[in-house]
């Protein structure tokens, strides 16, 4: 059986209330899950997509510029990895569509089309140089995904996508829109429809600052467990109500 979101959600829900934490580089707690594997059958693992930055960062990935300045308004984070010159390599765009990484995506696109049952069809994002050019020029920019690969079974187009480490709130959230996005964009280019997404992540995480989530989540999931028992408590007396009158 493949874990699900639903699963992956209630491993970080149990490991909120055991304070079972992890401090990362910069000293702030987190929760994390290593070597996690499940099917992205939920567009958010906490919270709510932002619809309009999704579609401005696909945008931005598709022009395939790798100057942050030219994602308008430019997020924060963004900011922070890339050097003074607003330059960065996680232009996802530029890494599968550009001449530059070899053409990414034609290459998948040729193994498919040629033999459906290729297992060659990986996409790969990052690079063995990236070791020394995180940091070129005063940047922060280890690229975040390893590679996705495509697989053509029962007619249906899977991808698996294989991420070096992933923000479960607004890493998770984007990056699996992205990756929904180029599915789909893959498989109308092969005439075939699109199957699932299995997300395997080295480190999945929540920050400190994004355990209001975890907090929020537990509340609602509380008050539906409080009107399903208030329910059933009305629907129990009205069934005595009815047995008692026809007694």
């Amino acid at each position: 059986m493949q874990n699900i979101v639903k699963d992956i959600r209630e491993i970080f829900v149990q490991k909120f209330n055991d304070d079972e934490f992890v401090t990362d580089k910069t000293g702030v707690k987190t929760i994390e899950i290593i070597g996690a594997s499940f099917l992205a059958d939920e567009v958010a693992i906490f919270g709510t997509p932002d619809q309009n930055y999704i579609d401005r960062e696909i945008q931005w990935y598709e022009s395939q510029s790798c100057n942050v300045n030219d994602l308008v308004p430019t997020p924060k984070i963004w900011q922070e990895i890339s050097d003074k010159d607003g330059m960065i390599h996680s232009n996802y765009g530029h890494l599968i569509f550009s001449a530059e990484n070899k053409h990414q995506y034609k290459r998948c696109l040729e193994h498919l089309s040629l033999n459906s049952n290729t297992r060659r069809a990986v996409m790969i994002y990052t690079r063995p140089t990236m070791h020394t050019e995180y940091n070129l020029n005063g940047m922060s920019d280890f690229i975040c995904t390893n590679a996705v690969q495509y697989l053509i079974r029962d007619n249906m187009l899977h991808a698996i996508v294989q991420m070096r480490s992933n923000d479960v709130v607004f890493g998770y959230r984007n990056d699996s829109a992205w990756q929904e996005y180029v599915l789909n964009k893959l498989a109308n280019d092969l005439g075939i429809a699109a199957g699932g997404i299995t997300w395997q992540v080295g480190s999945l995480h929540v920050y400190e600052r994004h355990f209001k989530y975890i907090e929020e989540f537990i509340t609602t999931e509380k008050k539906k467990v409080n009107t399903i028992k208030l329910v059933d408590h009305a629907m129990g007396n009205y069934m005595r109500g009815v047995t008692e009158f026809y007694d």
